[in-house]
Order: C-alpha cells, then structure tokens, then sequence
C-alpha cells in the first residue's frame, strides 16, 4: 500500500499544514459566523449538500470505475484549505470569511466526510467490508482532521507570540514536506497513475470549475456581497486534496481510491488561478435585489 514515504510522510505533512491553520485561528474566528450567518449559511449548503449531489451526476455521466468514484466522492467531501484562503486574498475575497469557514469546515468534516465517503461506497462498492469507514476509522480522521488544529490553536492561545513567530516557518515547511511527500508518492505510483490521468483529468476539471461557479454565483444569487461571494468561490471550489489522499491511502488503505484527489491536486491551482482572472474582469457585473427587479419591471 506505498512506501514509507506515503504512509508515514503524508499523514505528518497534513499534520503540519492542519497545525499551521490552528495557528491562525482563534475563536473569534468562530464567533464570527454569527456576523454573517446568511452567506456561511449559503457556503455551507453549497458545499455540504450541493457538491456531492453534482459530483454523483458527474460520476455517473463519466461513467468511472466504482473505486474512482468513491475517491471522486471523497474529495468532494474534504473541506477547503489554506490555499482557499490565499487565493480570497489574491482576488480580493473577504478573507476574514474565509477563515471563519475553514475553521467550520474542518469540524464539520470530521462527520459528513466519513458519512459521505460511506454512502459512495455503499452505492458503488456495495458489500465490500474490506473498504469504508468504521468507528475506528472515524476516529482516525478525527486526529488527522482536528487534532492538528485545536493544538495549534492552543498554541496561539498561551503562546500568541511564538504562534506569530512560527506562522511563517510552519507555512514554509508544510509547502516544501508536502511537495517532496507527493513527488514521492506520484514516483511510487506512477504506472497507475498515468493508466488513470486522461480519465481522471476531465471530470475533475470540470468538477474544480463548476465547483468555483456554484461557490460565487449562489450566493450571488442571494445578493451576498461581491467579496464574501469571491471568498465562498474559493473555500467551496478548493478542496483540501491532501487531506482526500491521507484518508485514502492510510485510513481506508486504497491507493487507486486516492488517485482522482492526486490529479485535482495538481490541475486544481491553474484552474482556480483562470477563474480568478474571470471573476476579476467581471468586478463590475451584479446581480439585481429583489427591489430593483420589480422597479426595472415596472419601468
């Protein structure tokens, strides 16, 4: 089930990125929820209801092999990450928001991710005991999910000056970790990797940028702010791949299950980067209230 490299480094890479993220949050971050409930509201809906009924649609219609679309189902499962965060900061997003749904994500997660993982496999792998994830399991995503987390936010509560100080190195370190640990694992896996690419590359483009369009036009659609719609995109259509590998590979113990969150990980930044271009040079277009729609109907 891989090497070393795979079973033991992408489980601490994740850990150091998850800590990292503990470092920036505090419970304000929490609290700040309350300040804009109807656009965490519309994000969470999106992505907790939304995704996984478009990305059952797309399995289906790409017709992919049991074990892919459960991996596929997994990653629309995991919830967004720090890169979320820095392209909202790029593109202008309300990266406060951002944050606030990061932190709510990543507890959440630890039960719909093994509860929609479970469903896939009970559609598409239905009667397989070997795969699936059990309450043992469960606790595992758990520690890898928010333990990693809450010590980092620890961390920042006692200490907030060596958070400050650490920020930046654990960023730096869990960027390099994580590029080594998955050259890594693509070495080790390549033969099946690239008999899947061509498959794979397709629908989880497309997933990535109906992902991106549902997460800024839904809550457009509810007349939610330009910036927190800009901040919604991201966090709904850029999903913590790593994370979709790590349960794959280490906890569910399916390297091909993991194969479509590898290939999303890697079109994923060149996708997002386009369509934050687009939304950019869209900055003037809106979305009529309710109130200028019947006044223009009027006229």
């Amino acid at each position: 089930m891989g090497s070393a490299l795979t079973t033991i480094g992408l489980p601490v890479a994740l850990g150091i990125i998850m800590f990292g993220l503990g470092l920036s949050l505090t419970l304000g971050d929490f609290a700040r929820v309350a300040k804009h409930p109807k656009a965490v509201l519309i994000a969470l809906g999106c992505q907790l209801l939304l995704l996984p009924a478009i990305c059952f649609g797309l399995v289906m219609l790409f017709q992919l092999p049991p074990v892919l679309a459960v991996g596929m189902l997994l990653l629309a499962a995991s919830p967004g990450g720090t890169t979320a965060n820095l392209y909202s900061h790029l593109f202008r997003g309300d990266v406060a928001l951002n944050i606030s749904l990061t932190a709510l994500n990543s507890v959440i997660a630890v039960v719909t991710l093994p509860l929609i993982t479970n469903l896939a496999i009970a559609v598409f792998l239905p009667g397989d005991n070997t795969l699936g994830l059990q309450l043992n399991k469960m606790v595992e995503v758990f520690a890898i999910v928010l333990a990693p987390v809450v010590l980092g936010m620890l961390v920042r509560r006692w200490k907030p000056s060596f958070a400050d100080a650490m920020d930046k190195p654990v960023r730096i370190a869990s960027v390099i970790i994580l590029i080594v640990v998955i050259a890594g694992s693509i070495v080790t896996n390549l033969d099946l990797l690239l008999a899947n690419a061509a498959q794979l590359a397709g629908i989880t483009v497309l997933f990535c940028v109906i992902s991106l369009a549902v997460g800024y036009l839904v809550p457009r659609m509810f007349s939610i702010e330009r910036r927190q719609a800009i901040a919604s995109s991201f966090e709904i259509g850029i999903h913590n791949a790593t994370l979709a590998i790590v349960i794959a590979q280490t906890v569910i113990g399916s390297v091909e299950m993991s194969l479509p969150a590898a290939v999303y990980g890697v079109l994923m930044f060149f996708v997002a980067l386009a369509f934050g271009f687009v939304i950019r040079g869209r900055s003037e277009v809106t979305f009529p209230t309710r109130q200028e729609g019947q006044e223009s109907a009027a006229r």
